[in-house]
């Protein structure tokens, strides 16, 4: 058995301009059952490490390991994106389709399942997050909350080794956020969980991490 990490960032380093980096020397082990929070102020580049993972940005230096082997061009992090299910911190970047099942089914079906089999986990998904009646709904007249849950359970629909949820309970009200709280802690897989919601941090994460322009340090006792 593989006791290595899953996703690995060594020593990496980014800035949207080449002499303004966001932040340096940033390394980082998810292991297999980790739910590790990342905190940090805004504009630290939490959103921007999630990003990093899946190879929507590159690095400057350093290097990106997934599942054993080292990530360097758009073939090895188009693999990875097959594992690895990022929730978009705003919602609307992550819904496109018509209606709320086509939403949940697309990743089941672009991973290549037959499509009664992927409606089927999406319609499984949809349950999970407690929005059973929303397949049918039209995507772009939810509401804010609402389409978080929807995006919520098009991730769950892929069934991922590694779960990447940049603010999954914003715009969520306390009942929505208890619900994802315990659907988050039911869940085997591997996360990293970036949020500004303490209070859910304390419910779902077993370490957590300070991002700063220097790298992450372990606050796990102080948040």
């Amino acid at each position: 058995m593989n006791d290595g990490p899953l996703l690995a960032l060594r020593n990496v380093s980014f800035g949207y301009e080449s002499d303004r980096p966001v932040f340096r020397g940033v390394s980082l082990e998810l292991h297999p059952g980790e739910r590790i929070a990342i905190g940090g102020r805004n504009g630290a580049g939490k959103t921007t490490l999630l990003h990093l993972l899946v190879g929507l940005l590159r690095p400057q230096s350093g290097a990106i390991e997934a599942f054993g082997r080292a990530c360097r061009g758009e073939e090895d992090f188009a693999a990875v994106r097959r594992r690895v299910a990022l929730l978009f911190q705003d919602s609307e970047d992550q819904l496109f389709c018509p209606t709320a099942i086509e939403d949940v089914a697309f990743g089941p079906l672009n991973l290549g399942l037959p499509p009664p089999e992927a409606r089927a986990r999406a319609r499984e998904a949809l349950a999970e997050v407690g929005l059973p009646d929303f397949e049918d709904r039209v995507t772009h007249h939810l509401s804010v909350g609402e389409k978080k849950r929807v995006a919520l359970a098009s991730i769950l629909s892929m069934r991922p080794d590694v779960m990447l949820l940049d603010e999954p309970t914003a715009g969520l009200d306390d009942q929505a956020v208890g619900l994802v709280a315990d659907m988050v802690r039911r869940l085997s897989c591997a996360m990293l969980i970036v949020s500004q919601d303490h209070a859910f941090l304390d419910r779902v994460a077993r370490r957590t991490l300070l991002l700063s322009a220097d790298g992450l340090r372990d606050t796990s006792d102080s948040l």
